[in-house]
């Protein structure tokens, strides 16, 4: 008797997996009703939209801060129950998530501004943007690292290394040299001596690529954290005091009203890092070499069949990546503070690693994945500075609390490059 296998839609793991995910806005409306609504302060918030001495004044923006959070926790609520029943499309599902955080980001800042806490200061919603902009920068290079060897077929965990080596490289030469640039360029040759490390033995040696990156990063660590004891503070003046780049002013796009102070008021790097994510994403998705780079990391086989050089793909997209990276490390010295300190890169790589599975590697997608965990910890910062009564290791937990969540709750079901983290032997 021949048996009869007949396939049954998984429609209780559907069901059980929409309930979560409604039930989970549910709790963010939940949050503005009755804790920022219920709880708010007598008094409006202010929501300032431009900075002190702006050629263009925005009027600041006051509203209610109760009535604000009933609103948009009612909203939210709608769309959780949307969520739960009709909401079908996966644009309108991502347009949803991203209403709710809206609305909880909204509730909360206004709840926060009208505590006896805030002393009467406005949001400043533009300094607020331009933080989050200039501390997503070596997440977004981070990411883009990651974009770059994840296509071609290896996984790069190795980011967190190439950001601590490029930081620390930048600071150095900068400090010994005097010269910023050639301290952007020591920066960007660490992070690729990483690359170039972590595809050796990778590709030559075809070690264990997760394995390989852990113990790069351990090893950077070590090595720095040894430096820095050995010579960065017993000669602190002549080798960890860098200087910094200032901000460059886009003359005309810099004074227009809210946008231009946050995109066009910045230093070099905010520069860079837009060229990079053009270039990376016009690069993967719109030219030969992208289009062999996407074979290279689908089907290696079938691409050296047809001449396209597998291995050297690699080696190439790895060095490149960490040169990315290691300008995002120098951007956390010279581009910041202009010194070095122990492990200072505090697990931006694995963020941006995470940032790259979110975005579902492509590189416009993992730099909105970054932008977001970028204003997670701008934000944190803010309510920090005017002293919300919320504990100060909350306000730092949440730019890893966001990293999971949106890893493991919001990015859904995704499928890396078919042969990531595979070694390829010729045959």
């Amino acid at each position: 008797m021949t048996a009869l296998t007949v396939s049954l839609p998984r429609v209780g793991v559907t069901a059980s997996r929409r309930a979560l995910a409604a039930g989970a806005l549910a709790l963010f409306g939940l949050v503005d009703v009755l804790i920022f609504g219920l709880f708010a302060h007598k008094g409006d918030a202010a929501f300032a939209l431009s900075l002190n001495g702006a050629k263009v004044a925005v009027p600041t923006i006051r509203v209610p801060a109760g009535p604000l959070a009933y609103i948009l926790g009612a909203a939210t609520l709608a769309i959780a129950a949307a969520r739960a029943t009709v909401l079908e499309s996966a644009v309108l599902r991502r347009l949803g998530i991203g209403a709710v955080l809206l609305f909880f980001v909204l509730s909360l800042l206004a709840w926060s501004d009208t505590g006896s806490w805030a002393h009467n200061i406005p949001v400043n919603v533009v300094t607020l943007l331009q933080n989050t902009l200039a501390g997503s920068i070596p997440l977004i290079l981070g990411a883009l690292a990651g974009c770059m060897g994840e296509r071609s077929g290896v996984i790069n965990i190795a980011i967190e290394g190439q950001l601590l080596l490029g930081a620390f490289t930048a600071a150095i030469v900068t400090s010994a040299i005097g010269m910023l640039w050639l301290g952007l360029v020591g920066g960007a040759l660490g992070g690729a001596l990483v690359g170039a490390v972590l595809a050796a033995f990778a590709i030559r040696y075809l070690v264990d690529q997760i394995v390989l990156g852990v113990v790069l990063n351990l090893l950077i660590s070590g090595l720095t954290g040894y430096l820095y004891d050995r010579l960065l503070v017993p000669e602190a003046s002549a080798y960890n005091n860098a200087a910094t780049f200032g901000p460059v002013k886009i003359p005309g796009l810099g004074d227009i009203p809210i946008i231009g102070p946050i995109f066009f008021d910045s230093t070099i790097f905010l520069y860079l890092t837009y060229a990079a994510v053009i270039a990376v994403q016009v690069g993967l998705f719109s030219t030969r070499w992208g289009l062999r780079v996407r074979a290279v990391g689908e089907h290696p086989t079938a691409a050296d069949t047809v001449g396209i050089r597998v291995l050297g793909i690699r080696y190439r997209n790895l060095i490149l990546g960490g040169m990315l990276a290691g300008i995002g490390g120098a951007y956390l010295t010279i581009g910041s503070v202009g010194t070095f300190s122990k492990d200072m890169s505090s697990g931006l790589g694995y963020i941006a690693l995470a940032a790259m599975i979110f975005g579902r590697w492509s590189p416009l997608g993992a730099t909105a994945a970054a932008l977001l965990f970028g204003f997670t910890t701008a934000l944190g910062s803010f309510l920090g500075s005017i002293t919300v009564p919320i504990s100060p290791f909350l306000l730092a937990m949440a730019p890893y609390v966001a990293t999971i969540i949106a890893v493991a709750g919001l990015v859904g079901r995704v499928r890396a490059p078919a042969a990531d983290g595979k070694p390829y032997l010729r045959a």
